[in-house]
């Protein structure tokens, strides 16, 4: 049962992630099949969004997504370096969202693709007994609006500030 649902949730997560704009605070693994020096186990992606790769230099990982990533080191490694590189760069884990204020142990939570505001409380612990239910604010990491009184099924973005309000109630 549980191989048949891994099976089912997997090309699910993998379209999502095929989607994903990288950005600071992910970690992403880089793999050239045959050439261990330029693969690399675990990349964290820092605020400058850069990192420093062999015999290339400098590359730009932030709001790329895996795909365009792996397009851009493959031409680059081609024909100079390599003949034909077999490049893959996969997501080893996600940037953290953030749930504030009357939840049982606020802080911050790698975000999963498909998450929404009640599963990011659930993963806080749920509400407290005091928390206004109605009063959820979502700021958003990249354009730092603030979407007040969002709804519980609303979908989270990596980055994101939940802050669930105090009820006077």
């Amino acid at each position: 049962m549980l191989l048949l649902m891994l099976f089912l949730i997997s090309p699910w997560a993998m379209a999502n992630q095929a989607d994903y704009r990288l950005g600071a605070g992910d970690r992403i693994q880089i793999k050239v099949y045959g050439e261990s020096d330029l693969s690399f186990d675990e990349l964290f992606i820092t605020s400058t969004g850069q990192f420093e790769y062999p015999y290339i230099g400098r590359i730009t990982a932030i709001n790329k997504t895996t795909r365009e990533l792996t397009e851009q080191i493959t031409r680059e490694l081609k024909g100079d370096y390599l003949v034909d590189p077999k490049v893959m760069v996969s997501i080893l884990s996600f940037r953290k969202i953030y749930v504030n204020g009357e939840v049982k142990k606020p802080g911050g939570y790698e975000y999963q693709p498909g998450l929404t505001i009640d599963k990011a409380i659930a993963l806080a612990g749920g509400f407290t007994d005091r928390a206004a239910r109605s009063k959820i604010s979502v700021t958003n990491n990249t354009t730092g609006n603030d979407t007040l009184k969002a709804r519980l099924s609303n979908k989270v973005q990596p980055g994101d500030i939940i802050t669930i309000e105090e009820s006077f109630f």
